[in-house]
């Protein structure tokens, strides 16, 4: 069975997911303050298993609308749909706040 076609979570995703050498997950990048209504940018990080979303949503942009727990809920389009998922913040990339129309360069 040497020519089977893997199908799982993290399939295809060899360059998608890759980081570079010098890129170290930080504890500051794990809790960090996240408030609803926030826009936020999924960028899975490929070091912490936990809530990591599907690779499909690699890059997706989306809103915080609330919490499960401490991890945020994040609303995003997929295709014509609205999704609602769990996802950790460890993934995330803040954008800007809606509220205040603040921007994080």
């Amino acid at each position: 069975m040497a020519g089977k076609k893997a199908k799982g979570k993290r399939a295809k995703t060899r360059s998608k997911l890759k980081r570079h050498i010098r890129e170290k997950t930080t504890i500051n990048e794990l809790i960090k303050p996240i408030d609803v209504g926030e826009i936020v940018q999924i960028n899975i990080n490929s070091s912490i298993h936990e809530g990591m979303p599907h690779k499909r949503l690699h890059g997706i942009t989306g809103k915080v609308v609330g919490f499960q727990g401490k991890t945020p809920i994040v609303e995003l389009k997929d295709g014509n749909k609205v999704k609602k998922i769990i996802v950790s913040p460890a993934h995330l990339k803040y954008i800007k706040n809606i509220k205040s129309g603040e921007k994080d360069e």
